[in-house]
């Protein structure tokens, strides 16, 4: 599914994405093969680290989406992914849907059941 963007050099990812998969892949099975194997994809996407521009975005956010005014916070960390991809003007791509609540992200939300490898699709 990523491979066009791989191969055309245009994937980019919060570094704080890296915590969030790690934190699932440590509750399934062969944890280490796991992490071997995103280490190694993660050698083709470039990790996008916080900055100040970052947090100052964040916090705007975080102030924009507390009720009354918007339409309720996402998690902190979602947050700060919003934020990032709202300072470099970047698509987010995610089967999470929180993020479509974010005013003036981009978001590509994939269905997570077209993720699943074929065997693992529910009918």
């Amino acid at each position: 599914m990523i491979g066009p963007w791989l191969d055309g050099r245009e994937v980019a990812t919060s570094i704080l994405v890296y915590g969030e998969i790690i934190e699932y892949l440590m509750g399934r099975s062969r944890f280490p093969d796991r992490q071997t194997q995103l280490r190694k994809l993660l050698r083709e996407i470039t990790p996008l680290f916080l900055s100040y521009s970052v947090l100052d975005r964040y916090a705007l956010l975080r102030r924009e989406l507390r009720p009354p005014h918007g339409p309720g916070l996402v998690g902190d960390i979602d947050g700060l992914i919003a934020a990032t991809a709202l300072e470099r003007g970047l698509t987010v791509v995610t089967t999470d849907g929180d993020f479509t609540r974010v005013p003036g992200l981009s978001v590509l939300l994939l269905d997570r059941q077209s993720l699943a490898p074929v065997g693992d699709r529910m009918p």
